[in-house]
C-alpha cells in the first residue's frame, strides 16, 4: 500500500512540475524518493553472479571498474559490496552483464 501511495504522490508531484508549480531540484527529490533500494548482496550471491556469467574474478573486476581483490574480498566476505560497485551487481543480476558492456 505504501508503494501505491508513493507513486501517487509521485504522479502528482510529475503533473505540478509539467505545469510549472514545482522546480526542477524539488522534482529530483520526489524522483528520488520512488527509487527502489538496492538490496546487499553477500559473498554466496556474488560468486553465484560471477559464475553464472561464467567471467573470472578479474574481468567480473574490470566490468565492475574494480580489482580483483576486492572481488576476491567480496567472494570470502572479508568486504561487502556498496555505492556504485552495489548498484553495478543490482543492474547486472536483474539485466545481465551485458547491460553494463
Amino acid at each position: 500500500m505504501k508503494r501505491e501511495i508513493v507513486g501517487a504522490v509521485h504522479s502528482i508531484a510529475r503533473d505540478l512540475h509539467t505545469a510549472g508549480f514545482i522546480d526542477k531540484r524539488h522534482m529530483q527529490h520526489y524522483d528520488a524518493l520512488c527509487l527502489e533500494p538496492v538490496p546487499a548482496y553477500s559473498k554466496t550471491q556474488v560468486r553465484a553472479l560471477r559464475k553464472r556469467h561464467n567471467v573470472s574474478q578479474a574481468v567480473f573486476a574490470a566490468v565492475l571498474n574494480t580489482t580483483p581483490s576486492t572481488v576476491q574480498k567480496w567472494e570470502t566476505g572479508a568486504k561487502n559490496p556498496s555505492g556504485p560497485s552495489l548498484k553495478l551487481l543490482n543492474l547486472i543480476d536483474r539485466k545481465g552483464l551485458e547491460a553494463v558492456l
